[in-house]
């Protein structure tokens, strides 16, 4: 057990020690015209999620299902960032047709401090493969709701440098959350990957839809359990309709897993540059 004093100690430290990264936080509001014009802040490592895989299929074409799709494209996607983004680490969470649960998705990015998390899958209309005119299609940008934010505030504890230890969770459970300081700088936080995850997101959607004028259902934010432990900002990308036969025929080409690829490129770039980070 910790004592009163040693944990009055262990708070004292954490909160000085995190409102001085708060300060450094609450120093950026991220937006699209917003370029700082110092920072100490190295942007290092993305990872790149492959949506479904071994026995979770995901949606379905006529020919070809998600979980394939998902991870050509995360594999093209790694294969450019690595030869077009100079000192950036990318880290995939499957390279195979490997099941892999949802919380150790984030897990591994939580893990490699990563600085971005990329989730690609493919949409599905309710129709399902059923021959109708008109069938949906297009890309959509996810990012994590706030219904399901003490999700995202466990993410965040756990990859706070301060609870890198090997009985965290133990401590963890005298830790105060109704302390109003610790409720402010978890929530300096959350708001920061939140406005950064929505920045980036905001900029893909300007790729697809302008650049390759795609449609775009633009950027949602709902309860995605894959980020909503992620430690960083995080966007899931519905790539297409893969029950729409021409998207699918997209989806499953070279070109458009290219086309789709260098507008993720082209976003990470702008990203980087208008956090400061390039």
């Amino acid at each position: 057990m910790i004592s009163s004093k040693a944990m009055f100690l262990f708070k004292t430290a954490f909160n000085c020690g995190m409102l001085f990264l708060l300060f450094s936080l609450c120093s950026f509001t991220p937006g699209r015209d917003t370029i700082p014009t110092t920072s100490t802040f190295k942007f290092k490592s993305i990872t790149i999620d492959a949506g479904h895989g071994g026995k979770d299929p995901g949606a379905r074409g006529s020919y070809s299902v998600e979980k394939n799709v998902t991870l050509a494209i995360a594999k093209r996607l790694k294969a450019a960032i690595d030869s077009q983004i100079t000192n950036v680490q990318t880290i995939m969470t499957r390279t195979d047709d490997t099941f892999i649960p949802l919380n150790q998705r984030s897990a591994i990015a939580n893990q490699n401090h990563s600085n971005l998390f990329i989730s690609i899958h493919c949409n599905s209309s309710p129709e399902g493969n059923a021959a109708i005119a008109h069938k949906r299609k297009g890309v959509l940008l996810l990012v994590y709701g706030f219904h399901r934010l003490k999700e995202q505030e466990e993410a965040v504890r756990e990859n706070s440098s301060i609870f890198i230890e090997k009985d965290y969770k133990q401590n963890y459970e005298s830790y105060d959350e109704s302390d109003p300081s610790n409720l402010i700088i978890l929530n300096a936080y959350i708001q920061k990957y939140r406005k950064q995850s929505i920045l980036f997101g905001d900029l893909l959607n300007t790729e697809f839809e302008d650049t390759n004028g795609r449609e775009s259902a633009g950027v949602k934010e709902q309860g995605v359990l894959v980020l909503a432990h992620s430690a960083m900002p995080a966007v899931l990308i519905e790539t297409g309709f893969i029950n729409n036969p021409e998207e699918e025929d997209y989806l499953n080409s070279p070109d458009g897993q290219n086309e789709i690829v260098q507008s993720i490129i082209r976003a990470i770039n702008s990203y980087r540059k208008a956090i400061g980070a390039l």
